[in-house]
């Protein structure tokens, strides 16, 4: 069966990769998993508050706890991804995350769940959810053709946006009904699903070649940091990167506190209010495709990051009334360009990187992003409290606003798409910190 727009001058098929099989169930396990996630999101925290009695602090160190593990481990996962099977290790992950969360219900159906199986379980799970991610990016250019890439990733990032979309209503929902914990069984399942997926795709990647040469596992870290370091397109994408989400996370650090003290809301149009991203993202999946096959992926990138993302300085505007309009529009085109930026890089960097750096220069780029997240929060809160969050939100979108300025490269703005090729001369310096094994590139099978 042909592939949809799988082969140069094919037409796009209505679905697209929907009518490939592999993907389709990467795609399915997946947006499963990440209602199940969402869900987690909700419940965790609810489990704590009404069984455990937890204090505020104990609930803010869950929340932690769950991106603690991309600080401590996430380059040494893309080390070990590059070394192993791909989907062997997004199976285990699922298999792992199963595990850790059944055994939340299987306490307190036993009346024995303590604060400290929660933290446990948030960290591990965290764990599981750095090599699982890290893994699926490395895996996802064996599976479908380059030029299909962006498509895939929209499909994967759509899917994520529209589980945060529905997936806290609907813990809330079981929990009201059923029980809190109930909710975290329907996330054990979720993991059961996935991993059942991926271990019905029929592609199989060919075994890793010997590369002759012996490395350390420090050694491939380094040379994954050096591959985003020096390269002249990775390495504007990784700050921009790290700068916009430093201010769009001090942004939802404020975002409540703005719309309930300042604004003057209640907490159903808060809830509304702060639904919005997710939407935005639904719709930069469904339209990202478009816009990078008529306008070019670079050109694409800096529309999002130059002309989009600015608008959140609308935000600050907010006021009561129609001045609800300026958040709407000011959160929803911003975060739509952070949303096909988003979509745009992670293509770009799987097709440019050498196939077996993929799993490093995929992990140095996450923990770039997630090493501001709470270095963003704990700037938004500073800032609101010095200066009051009205005017704090102003430096935040400013410096969302200028972040996309470090793409402005003769590399990137010369260009009408992005290479899908790793220079000739960064090549060679990867091949000559690549690790013991080279996992040989592959063509993607039909289905």
């Amino acid at each position: 069966m042909d592939e949809a727009g799988s082969g140069t001058g094919r037409r796009y098929r209505v679905g697209g990769l929907l009518w490939h099989r592999d993907f389709r169930l990467l795609w399915f396990g997946e947006t499963i998993s990440q209602v199940g996630n969402a869900m987690a999101v909700v419940a965790v925290p609810l489990l704590a508050v009404t069984v455990l009695h937890a204090s505020t602090f104990m609930v803010s160190a869950l929340v932690a706890a769950a991106w603690l593990p991309w600080l401590l481990i996430g380059l040494p996962a893309g080390a070990w991804v590059d070394r192993l099977p791909c989907r062997a290790v997004m199976v285990t992950c699922d298999a792992t995350s199963t595990a850790l969360y059944a055994s939340v219900p299987a306490a307190a159906w036993l009346g024995v769940l303590t604060i400290a199986q929660l933290l446990a379980v948030a960290l591990l799970g965290g764990a599981a959810s750095v090599f699982f991610n890290t893994a699926q990016q490395a895996y996802l250019p064996s599976l479908v053709a380059g030029e299909q890439l962006v498509e895939g990733n929209a499909k994967l990032a759509g899917s994520t946006s529209a589980a945060r979309l529905g997936g806290p209503g609907l813990a809330g929902l079981v929990a009201q009904a059923l029980s809190v914990v109930t909710a975290l069984l329907f996330n054990s399942a979720s993991f059961l699903v996935s991993a059942a997926c991926l271990l019905g795709i029929r592609h199989r990647v060919p075994r890793p070649e010997a590369h002759g040469r012996v490395t350390t596992l420090r050694a491939d870290v380094a040379a994954g940091i050096r591959l985003v370091a020096r390269d002249p397109y990775m390495r504007p994408m990784g700050v921009f990167g790290a700068v916009g989400n430093l201010a769009l996370t001090g942004n939802q650090a404020l975002a409540v506190v703005f719309l309930v003290r300042v604004v003057g809301l209640g907490p159903f149009a808060v809830g509304l209010l702060l639904a919005v991203p997710g939407a935005a993202g639904v719709v930069a999946a469904l339209t990202s495709r478009r816009v990078t096959a008529r306008f070019g992926t670079a050109r694409g990138l800096l529309f999002s990051a130059l002309v989009l993302m600015p608008f959140g300085l609308l935000i600050p505007l907010t006021e009561r009334g129609p001045g609800l309009a300026f958040y709407i529009a000011g959160i929803f085109l911003a975060a739509s360009g952070t949303a096909t930026a988003s979509i745009i890089i992670n293509s770009f960097r799987q097709a440019y990187s050498p196939p077996h750096m993929r799993g490093r220069a995929a992990a140095t780029m996450a923990v770039l992003l997630a090493g501001t997240s709470p270095l963003g929060a704990l700037l938004g809160g500073a800032l609101g409290t010095a200066i009051g969050v009205r005017d704090a939100l102003w430096v935040i979108f400013a410096v969302a606003a200028a972040s996309g300025t470090v793409m402005l490269t003769r590399e990137i703005t010369t260009r009408r798409n992005l290479p899908t090729a790793v220079l000739p001369e960064h090549a060679e310096t990867a091949a000559r910190y690549a690790p013991q094994v080279q996992r040989a590139p592959s063509a993607p099978q039909p289905s």
